[in-house]
């Protein structure tokens, strides 16, 4: 787990590291981290946004020392974006196949079933925009096509939207990365900058979860009240 957070705080170190032992290479590693994250239910932990700003950030030959040291962001664009349509494409493939018997135990370590209804909560909310929209909310980016493959969504449908949301997502990121990457507060604070990427990302699932505990209980004291109060009430 320690390992995990280093890596998730470090990026900057992470993909430097990987531009200065694997130059080209590093396109497959960011490649495979993205295609991970959005197609397998299991690896919702990956990094996402935050890989996808700090790629976008050693795009900028600005802001590196030679610009030959860097990655170019009209390949990332490409190459990230096919992994994301692709992870999503398999992971939608997964939830057909599969469907709800992967998530038989409601306290299972990665399977969360709550993961799954959360997102069935999206769906109800945005309907088949949620492709596009969760795109932008971790966790709920890698269930959104796996219960849209349960769901049994026309898959045309589906790839048009994941195609629209995934292009979107990654340059919007990578754009980010690139432009306001090297802003001198933000160079100099990459770890509270990548903390805040994800606090902003996990705000509006985190504020509507806190939503949906606070209707279920006052539904509870609700249905206590009445009991207490009895038939002729």
């Amino acid at each position: 787990m320690q390992q995990i957070i280093h890596f998730f705080l470090h990026l900057d170190t992470y993909i430097q590291g990987w531009i200065n032992s694997y130059a080209a290479w590093t396109y497959l590693i960011l490649f495979t981290i993205i295609f991970c994250e959005t197609g397998f239910v299991v690896t919702p932990f990956l990094p996402g946004d935050s890989i996808l700003f700090m790629a976008g950030y050693f795009a900028n030959p600005n802001n590196i020392h030679g610009a030959n040291n860097g990655l170019n962001i009209w390949i990332l664009i490409a190459v990230m974006s096919a992994a994301a349509v692709l992870g999503d494409t398999v992971n939608y493939w997964i939830g057909r196949k599969i469907g709800p018997r992967a998530f038989k135990k409601e306290d299972a370590r990665v399977l969360k079933k709550k993961y799954l209804d959360e997102t069935h909560d999206f769906y109800e909310k945005y309907g088949k925009a949620t492709i596009i929209l969760a795109r932008f909310v971790p966790i709920v980016r890698t269930f959104a096509p796996f219960v849209a493959g349960i769901g049994d969504m026309n898959y045309p449908t589906f790839l048009a939207y994941n195609v629209i949301g995934g292009v979107a997502w990654v340059t919007l990121f990578l754009g980010a990365g690139y432009f306001f990457g090297g802003i001198s507060v933000v160079k100099h604070n990459f770890t509270l900058v990548i903390v805040a990427i994800v606090i902003i990302s996990v705000l509006p699932m985190a504020i509507k979860a806190w939503s949906n505990r606070k209707k279920r209980r006052a539904a509870e004291a609700a249905a206590v009240t009445t009991e207490q109060a009895g038939p002729d009430a």
